[in-house]
């Protein structure tokens, strides 16, 4: 005679075989979920089965596999009573043989449209620590007897145990893999200072490696401090210009420098534009941290197409992997800014430059050791030297003045002063006398340190000679004015002595006093030549004579024509 006890317990035997057996063929966690609640409806004879996980950034519990259940059920807000859950959570089993409408109003909905009528939920625990729910469901009412909860509490400790190992088994391939892709990572973005590709080499790497449908990277603008979507790949234009996501709960725990995982990202308040996110096929989103070694300077997000639980070696690779690109990212900031200073102080100097070039003076730039470190264009075409030729060489070295010239250098006043000194140079050259005024001004710190000395060398040869001419017209003038001046006093007298002398030539009857006032009539009137000469004087000549005394030849309008 069959012993019906005993045959359900073989039943329930060969069932608990035939899972284990299953489960230890899977390393997959999410393939392990997945056969068994495909499995177990038919074996236990129930109509459908849910596996939820445990959540820990939430405490709430997502689904993780399901069979027979329509989607509209399983997006349901809650899953039953606050009493079952509670219960659930301290690892006790529920059966309900007659399901109670859980109080929320579209979970109450979602419920009768299903046609779910009982429900066993069993907690999968792993070292007494509730993972997940196991939930078997009939669409009539069921009472459970004491030794199948026994039985599917077994099962579902096995489930626990067989996810956790496959978790272990998976994360250590992960790790392996994850540490192989990791310097693949940080050779790619440490290979080069240029900020676009190393967003894109991250960007690009992440989806493959983490197997998810797409990755971004926002970065905080140091203008504005506000987050700026600076590099994305695996989604499209319309969702990535959907809006600004910087008040999103996600991104201001992701800002703080923690990461948050968020299981249904179609409903999640964490984040917003749930439309969005549905119409881009999103389910699952990662947000991690970018941090350079002071402070967190952007948010890395990737998003499934699939809903997915982070294991915590994912999250821990994905973390290091942004603190990696943080480094370089930072450092490619920095590299872009020291170039962008260059290109400014170029910049400058070529506009510097352009208007030292454009000068008609000589100029160079010394530093506070004496060494050339720019000259103009007139300097170098003048002493016949190029830009290579001159500057780092010592002043001295290229210094145009003769030894004669460099004693008391102006050069060290500066230095040793730190007031601007002017000079006017005079060098005598085989082809004549040449004029040089120079000014030498210090540039000084705010320390007071001289850090530059602008030497600007101007020829006043021609300016010099102007005013030797000037002074000669001067000296010209004023010897017209003089001789103009005594001729008018002279004549005078000259007159009157002349017409007197004229007179007493009538008068002598003596031969010989006649001759000598003839020869005195004579030089008077060679006087008054002389005279009229110095009235119409136009410049003279000077020549020497004895000693320090020089003779000065006149010439008049007459002698010029």
């Amino acid at each position: 005679m069959t012993n019906p006890a005993y045959d359900r317990e073989h039943d329930y035997l060969e069932v608990y075989q035939e899972v284990t057996r299953h489960i230890s063929m899977l390393h997959d966690p999410q393939q392990v979920m997945e056969l068994v609640v495909s499995r177990l409806p038919d074996l236990l004879e129930v109509d459908a089965a849910t596996i939820r996980l445990l959540d820990d950034s939430t405490n709430s519990f997502v689904i993780g596999a399901a069979h027979g259940l329509s989607e509209e059920y399983l997006a349901r807000q809650t899953i039953d009573t606050q009493k079952v859950m509670a219960e659930l959570r301290s690892g006790q089993p529920i059966a309900s043989s007659t399901l109670v409408f859980p109080c929320d109003m579209d979970s109450s909905i979602s419920v009768k449209r299903e046609g779910i009528k009982s429900a066993l939920s069993l907690p999968i625990l792993y070292r007494e620590k509730v993972i997940g729910l196991l939930r078997l469901l009939t669409r009539v009412e069921r009472d459970y007897t004491r030794s199948e909860i026994s039985f599917a509490m077994s099962l579902a400790e096995q489930v626990g145990i067989a996810l956790s190992n496959s978790r272990l088994f998976q994360e250590q391939q992960n790790q392996l893999t994850f540490f192989k892709e990791l310097r693949t990572i940080s050779r790619l973005v440490n290979s080069t200072l240029d900020l676009d590709q190393i967003l894109k080499s991250i960007v690009d790497k992440m989806p493959r490696i983490m197997k998810v449908k797409g990755c971004t990277i926002r970065l905080v603008d140091p203008a504005t401090n506000r987050l700026e979507l600076a590099a994305a790949s695996g989604l499209s234009r319309n969702y990535l210009s959907r809006g600004s996501i910087r008040k999103e709960d996600s991104i201001f725990t992701a800002l703080k420098g923690e990461p948050v995982a968020i299981y249904d990202a179609t409903s999640d308040p964490r984040v917003k534009y749930h439309a969005e996110i549905t119409e881009e096929g999103i389910k699952s989103i990662l947000a991690i941290p970018i941090k350079n070694e002071l402070e967190v300077i952007g948010v890395l997000r990737l998003l499934c197409d699939t809903h997915r639980t982070f294991t915590p070696g994912e999250i821990n690779f994905a973390v290091t992997a942004a603190e990696e690109g943080g480094n370089a990212i930072q450092k490619a900031r920095t590299y872009r800014k020291i170039t962008l200073l260059f290109n400014q102080i170029e910049e400058h100097e070529r506009f510097l430059q352009t208007i030292m070039d454009s000068l008609w003076l000589n100029v160079l730039v010394l530093d506070p050791n004496k060494h050339v470190v720019m000259a103009n264009r007139m300097f170098l075409d003048n002493q016949d030297l190029s830009e290579t030729d001159l500057l780092g060489k010592s002043y001295d070295a290229i210094s145009p003045w003769p030894e004669s010239t460099r004693n008391n250098e102006p050069v060290d006043q500066v230095l040793n002063t730190a007031a601007p000194v002017a000079i006017l140079e005079k060098i005598e050259t085989e082809e004549g006398t040449s004029w040089f005024e120079r000014h030498l001004t210090p540039i000084v710190s705010d320390e007071g340190n001289i850090e530059f000395i602008i030497e600007a060398v101007r020829d006043i040869t021609d300016q010099r000679l102007l005013e030797m001419e000037k002074m000669e017209k001067m000296k010209l003038q004023g010897v017209i004015e003089m001789a103009g001046t005594a001729a008018h006093q002279l004549n005078s007298p000259l007159f009157a002595a002349l017409g007197t002398a004229q007179l007493l030539a009538d008068d002598l009857t003596d031969q010989q006093s006649r001759d000598d006032l003839d020869l005195i009539i004579r030089n008077l009137k060679q006087i008054a030549e002389l005279t009229r000469e110095m009235t119409i004087v136009t410049g003279f000549e000077s020549s020497e004579y004895v000693g320090e005394t020089r003779l000065v030849k006149i010439k008049t309008a007459n002698q010029e024509d």
